[in-house]
Protein backbone atom coordinates (compact mmCIF):
# COMPACT_ATOMS: atom_id res chain seq x y z
CA UNK A 1 0.00 0.00 0.00
CA UNK A 2 1.45 3.65 -0.72
CA UNK A 3 2.36 5.72 1.90
CA UNK A 4 -0.34 8.44 1.01
CA UNK A 5 -3.10 5.24 1.02
CA UNK A 6 -2.00 4.38 4.34
CA UNK A 7 -1.95 7.77 5.88
CA UNK A 8 -5.47 8.20 4.34
CA UNK A 9 -6.92 4.78 6.08
CA UNK A 10 -5.61 5.73 9.33
CA UNK A 11 -7.02 9.03 8.97
CA UNK A 12 -10.89 7.57 8.51
CA UNK A 13 -9.97 5.00 11.36
CA UNK A 14 -8.63 8.03 13.53
CA UNK A 15 -12.01 9.75 12.79
CA UNK A 16 -14.25 6.45 13.79
CA UNK A 17 -11.96 5.75 17.34
CA UNK A 18 -11.83 9.68 18.42
CA UNK A 19 -15.95 9.45 17.94
CA UNK A 20 -16.29 6.40 19.90
CA UNK A 21 -14.55 7.65 22.47
CA UNK A 22 -16.06 11.26 22.53
CA UNK A 23 -19.44 9.33 23.00
CA UNK A 24 -18.25 7.38 25.71
CA UNK A 25 -17.48 10.62 27.18
CA UNK A 26 -20.42 12.48 26.61
CA UNK A 27 -18.79 15.29 24.49
CA UNK A 28 -20.53 16.75 21.66
CA UNK A 29 -19.71 16.04 18.19
CA UNK A 30 -20.49 19.41 16.88
CA UNK A 31 -17.74 19.55 13.76
CA UNK A 32 -18.59 19.53 10.51
CA UNK A 33 -14.94 19.80 9.40
CA UNK A 34 -13.67 17.46 6.71
CA UNK A 35 -11.78 14.04 7.21
CA UNK A 36 -8.75 14.96 9.37
CA UNK A 37 -9.72 18.53 11.08
CA UNK A 38 -12.73 16.76 12.67
CA UNK A 39 -11.06 13.88 14.27
CA UNK A 40 -8.68 16.63 15.73
CA UNK A 41 -11.51 19.06 16.96
CA UNK A 42 -12.71 15.95 18.99
CA UNK A 43 -9.85 15.17 20.16
CA UNK A 44 -8.87 18.65 21.25
CA UNK A 45 -12.55 18.99 22.74
CA UNK A 46 -11.62 15.81 25.02
CA UNK A 47 -7.98 15.94 25.99
CA UNK A 48 -8.62 18.35 29.32
CA UNK A 49 -11.94 16.16 29.79
CA UNK A 50 -9.97 13.25 30.16
CA UNK A 51 -7.28 14.37 32.25
CA UNK A 52 -9.44 15.94 35.04
CA UNK A 53 -11.39 12.71 36.02
CA UNK A 54 -10.24 10.84 38.81
CA UNK A 55 -10.62 7.48 37.24
CA UNK A 56 -11.89 6.11 33.88
CA UNK A 57 -13.74 3.21 33.77
CA UNK A 58 -12.46 0.02 32.45
CA UNK A 59 -14.27 -0.12 29.25
CA UNK A 60 -12.50 2.78 27.87
CA UNK A 61 -9.32 1.68 28.07
CA UNK A 62 -9.57 -0.52 24.52
CA UNK A 63 -10.90 2.56 23.17
CA UNK A 64 -8.29 4.97 24.44
CA UNK A 65 -5.65 3.07 23.13
CA UNK A 66 -7.40 2.81 19.78
CA UNK A 67 -7.26 6.66 19.27
CA UNK A 68 -3.93 6.68 20.22
CA UNK A 69 -2.26 4.09 18.53
CA UNK A 70 -4.69 5.48 14.69
CA UNK A 71 -3.76 9.06 15.56
CA UNK A 72 -1.48 9.73 12.67
CA UNK A 73 0.54 12.45 14.34
CA UNK A 74 2.79 11.07 16.90
CA UNK A 75 2.94 15.18 18.67
CA UNK A 76 -0.76 14.27 19.38
CA UNK A 77 -1.43 10.73 20.14
CA UNK A 78 0.16 11.64 23.89
CA UNK A 79 -4.00 13.48 24.50
CA UNK A 80 -4.74 9.47 25.07
CA UNK A 81 -2.21 7.87 26.56
CA UNK A 82 -1.38 9.93 28.99
CA UNK A 83 -4.97 9.72 30.53
CA UNK A 84 -4.92 6.28 29.92
CA UNK A 85 -1.26 5.72 31.92
CA UNK A 86 -2.52 8.26 35.04
CA UNK A 87 -6.14 6.40 35.25
CA UNK A 88 -5.03 2.72 34.29
CA UNK A 89 -1.54 2.28 35.01
CA UNK A 90 2.34 2.38 32.55
CA UNK A 91 2.45 -0.66 32.90
CA UNK A 92 -1.18 -1.99 31.23
CA UNK A 93 -1.07 1.09 28.18
CA UNK A 94 2.39 -0.06 27.14
CA UNK A 95 1.36 -3.89 27.25
CA UNK A 96 -1.70 -3.22 25.03
CA UNK A 97 1.30 -0.80 22.77
CA UNK A 98 3.04 -4.61 22.47
CA UNK A 99 -0.12 -6.34 21.81
CA UNK A 100 -0.50 -4.23 19.05
CA UNK A 101 3.41 -4.43 16.98
CA UNK A 102 3.06 -8.29 17.69
CA UNK A 103 -0.16 -9.13 15.89
CA UNK A 104 -1.61 -5.96 14.33
CA UNK A 105 -1.84 -4.68 11.06
CA UNK A 106 0.67 -2.36 9.61
CA UNK A 107 -1.09 0.41 10.57
CA UNK A 108 -1.54 -0.15 13.96
CA UNK A 109 2.17 -1.43 14.21
CA UNK A 110 3.10 2.02 12.86
CA UNK A 111 0.49 3.98 15.19
CA UNK A 112 2.36 1.60 18.25
CA UNK A 113 6.01 2.66 17.41
CA UNK A 114 4.61 6.53 17.37
CA UNK A 115 3.12 6.27 20.94
CA UNK A 116 5.74 4.40 22.12
CA UNK A 117 7.45 7.52 23.41
CA UNK A 118 4.39 9.04 24.62
CA UNK A 119 3.81 5.91 27.20
CA UNK A 120 6.79 7.30 28.58
CA UNK A 121 5.06 10.46 30.21
CA UNK A 122 6.30 11.21 33.51
CA UNK A 123 3.69 10.95 36.12
CA UNK A 124 2.89 13.71 38.49
CA UNK A 125 0.24 14.17 41.43
CA UNK A 126 -0.90 17.23 40.30
CA UNK A 127 -1.08 16.54 36.88
CA UNK A 128 -4.65 14.63 37.01
CA UNK A 129 -6.50 13.56 39.99
CA UNK A 130 -6.67 9.63 38.48
CA UNK A 131 -2.93 9.84 39.71
CA UNK A 132 -3.93 8.15 43.17
CA UNK A 133 -6.39 9.27 46.29
CA UNK A 134 -3.90 11.54 48.32
CA UNK A 135 -1.24 11.87 45.65
CA UNK A 136 -0.41 8.39 46.26
CA UNK A 137 -0.14 5.76 43.95
CA UNK A 138 0.53 1.58 43.48
CA UNK A 139 3.95 1.28 41.85
CA UNK A 140 2.82 -1.71 40.37
CA UNK A 141 1.24 0.09 38.05
CA UNK A 142 3.54 1.37 36.72
CA UNK A 143 6.27 -1.36 36.74
CA UNK A 144 7.25 -2.21 33.25
CA UNK A 145 10.93 -2.74 32.79
CA UNK A 146 9.57 -6.49 31.46
CA UNK A 147 7.36 -5.13 29.47
CA UNK A 148 9.73 -2.55 27.50
CA UNK A 149 11.96 -5.83 26.93
CA UNK A 150 8.85 -7.56 25.58
CA UNK A 151 8.51 -4.48 23.21
CA UNK A 152 12.54 -4.80 22.40
CA UNK A 153 11.90 -8.17 21.35
CA UNK A 154 8.55 -7.42 19.23
CA UNK A 155 10.16 -4.72 17.63
CA UNK A 156 12.98 -7.10 16.87
CA UNK A 157 10.68 -9.76 15.44
CA UNK A 158 9.03 -7.33 13.29
CA UNK A 159 11.78 -6.08 11.72
CA UNK A 160 13.19 -10.03 10.88
CA UNK A 161 9.47 -11.49 9.59
CA UNK A 162 8.06 -7.93 7.87
CA UNK A 163 7.87 -8.03 4.35
CA UNK A 164 7.28 -3.99 4.13
CA UNK A 165 10.72 -2.26 4.08
CA UNK A 166 8.52 0.92 5.78
CA UNK A 167 7.92 -1.20 8.88
CA UNK A 168 11.17 -2.34 9.20
CA UNK A 169 12.48 1.10 8.95
CA UNK A 170 10.17 2.34 11.62
CA UNK A 171 10.57 -0.27 13.95
CA UNK A 172 14.50 -0.71 13.63
CA UNK A 173 15.20 2.87 13.73
CA UNK A 174 13.14 3.39 17.19
CA UNK A 175 15.62 0.95 18.60
CA UNK A 176 18.46 1.78 20.78
CA UNK A 177 21.77 1.39 19.34
CA UNK A 178 23.61 0.39 22.59
CA UNK A 179 23.79 -3.21 23.27
CA UNK A 180 23.67 -2.40 26.86
CA UNK A 181 19.82 -1.84 26.49
CA UNK A 182 19.17 -5.18 25.82
CA UNK A 183 18.76 -7.97 28.16
CA UNK A 184 21.02 -11.44 27.80
CA UNK A 185 18.22 -13.12 26.93
CA UNK A 186 17.88 -11.07 23.75
CA UNK A 187 21.45 -10.90 22.55
CA UNK A 188 21.23 -13.68 20.01
CA UNK A 189 18.08 -11.85 18.51
CA UNK A 190 20.01 -8.28 18.34
CA UNK A 191 23.14 -9.78 16.95
CA UNK A 192 21.54 -11.51 14.17
CA UNK A 193 19.29 -8.15 13.88
CA UNK A 194 22.73 -6.24 13.30
CA UNK A 195 24.20 -8.65 10.90
CA UNK A 196 21.09 -8.54 9.04
CA UNK A 197 20.75 -4.80 9.15
CA UNK A 198 24.92 -4.12 7.89
CA UNK A 199 24.19 -5.35 4.28
CA UNK A 200 20.30 -4.15 3.99
CA UNK A 201 19.69 -2.06 0.88
CA UNK A 202 18.27 0.63 2.94
CA UNK A 203 20.95 3.46 3.84
CA UNK A 204 19.32 4.27 6.86
CA UNK A 205 18.91 0.83 8.00
CA UNK A 206 22.90 0.07 6.99
CA UNK A 207 23.63 3.48 9.06
CA UNK A 208 21.42 1.84 12.25
CA UNK A 209 23.61 -1.06 12.26
CA UNK A 210 26.81 0.98 11.91
CA UNK A 211 26.28 2.77 14.95
CA UNK A 212 25.15 -0.43 16.44
CA UNK A 213 28.72 -1.62 15.93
Amino acid sequence: MAEDEQNTKETRSFLTCVTELAQLLGVEDVGMEPGDRHARHLAHAMRKPLLERPSLPNEWFAPLMAAAVYDPDPSFCRWFIEPAVYAFGRRRAMAALVDYLQVGTDAERSGAVRAWYSAHVPLRADRSPAYGPGGVRDPALDESQDVKTDWLEASLRVFAESTDLLMRHRVLLNLPTSRTAYPAQLRELLETTVASARVHPDPYIRRWAAAAD
